[in-house]
């Protein structure tokens, strides 16, 4: 599990040069790759493999897997917008988002931070969902990802799962 840093590509190699997760895996004698990407300036919780079974299941839309982020927008994010994003919305490529769990953290000095759960994993996803109701991402992070937490760790640092993680992994999306 990596804590993805802001500014970092989730890609093992860069044309334009850019700091990829390649190079904070550098330490890791096994070749292992992202499940998933994370946005240039989006931060958190990424998980990485060399289980192709298991980054398919992890990856594909009919198991649910949960992926919880934090978004801060401008502005007061009123109830209408709110059960919208919690019903589903209607992206710009007119597809219609599952349900989400969608809880305001904190809203102050004319900003508010969303934590959204969403159990899809389409392009921009979280961006196209709050500009489906009129707001911008100003910050996005993934703090969980599959259940998996990056409490305690640090941008641009990773640990083993544990024995019990990925028993819980296999269980849940391998079956």
């Amino acid at each position: 599990l990596l804590h993805k840093p802001r500014e970092v590509v989730t890609t093992l190699s860069d044309p334009e040069g850019r700091t990829t997760i390649a190079d904070l895996l550098r330490n890791i004698p096994e070749r292992v790759f992202p499940i998933g990407r994370l946005d240039y300036h989006t931060s958190g919780a990424l998980l990485l493999t060399n289980d192709g079974d298991m980054a398919q299941a992890l990856l594909h839309p009919r198991k649910l897997v949960p992926k919880t982020y934090i978004a801060k927008i401008k502005g007061e994010l009123p109830l209408p917008a709110l059960q919208a994003l919690r019903e589903g919305v209607t992206l710009d490529d007119g597809h219609r988002t599952r349900k989400s769990e969608t809880f305001v953290v904190n809203a102050e000095r004319g900003n508010t931070w969303l934590q959204i759960t969403i159990t899809e994993g389409k392009n921009r996803q979280i961006h196209r969902m709050l500009e489906a109701v009129g707001f911008q991402v100003m910050r996005l992070s993934r703090p969980s990802f599959a259940g998996l937490d990056i409490e305690g760790l640090r941008p641009g640092h990773l640990r083993p799962l544990g024995q019990t993680e990925v028993a819980k992994l296999k269980r849940d999306y391998l079956n």
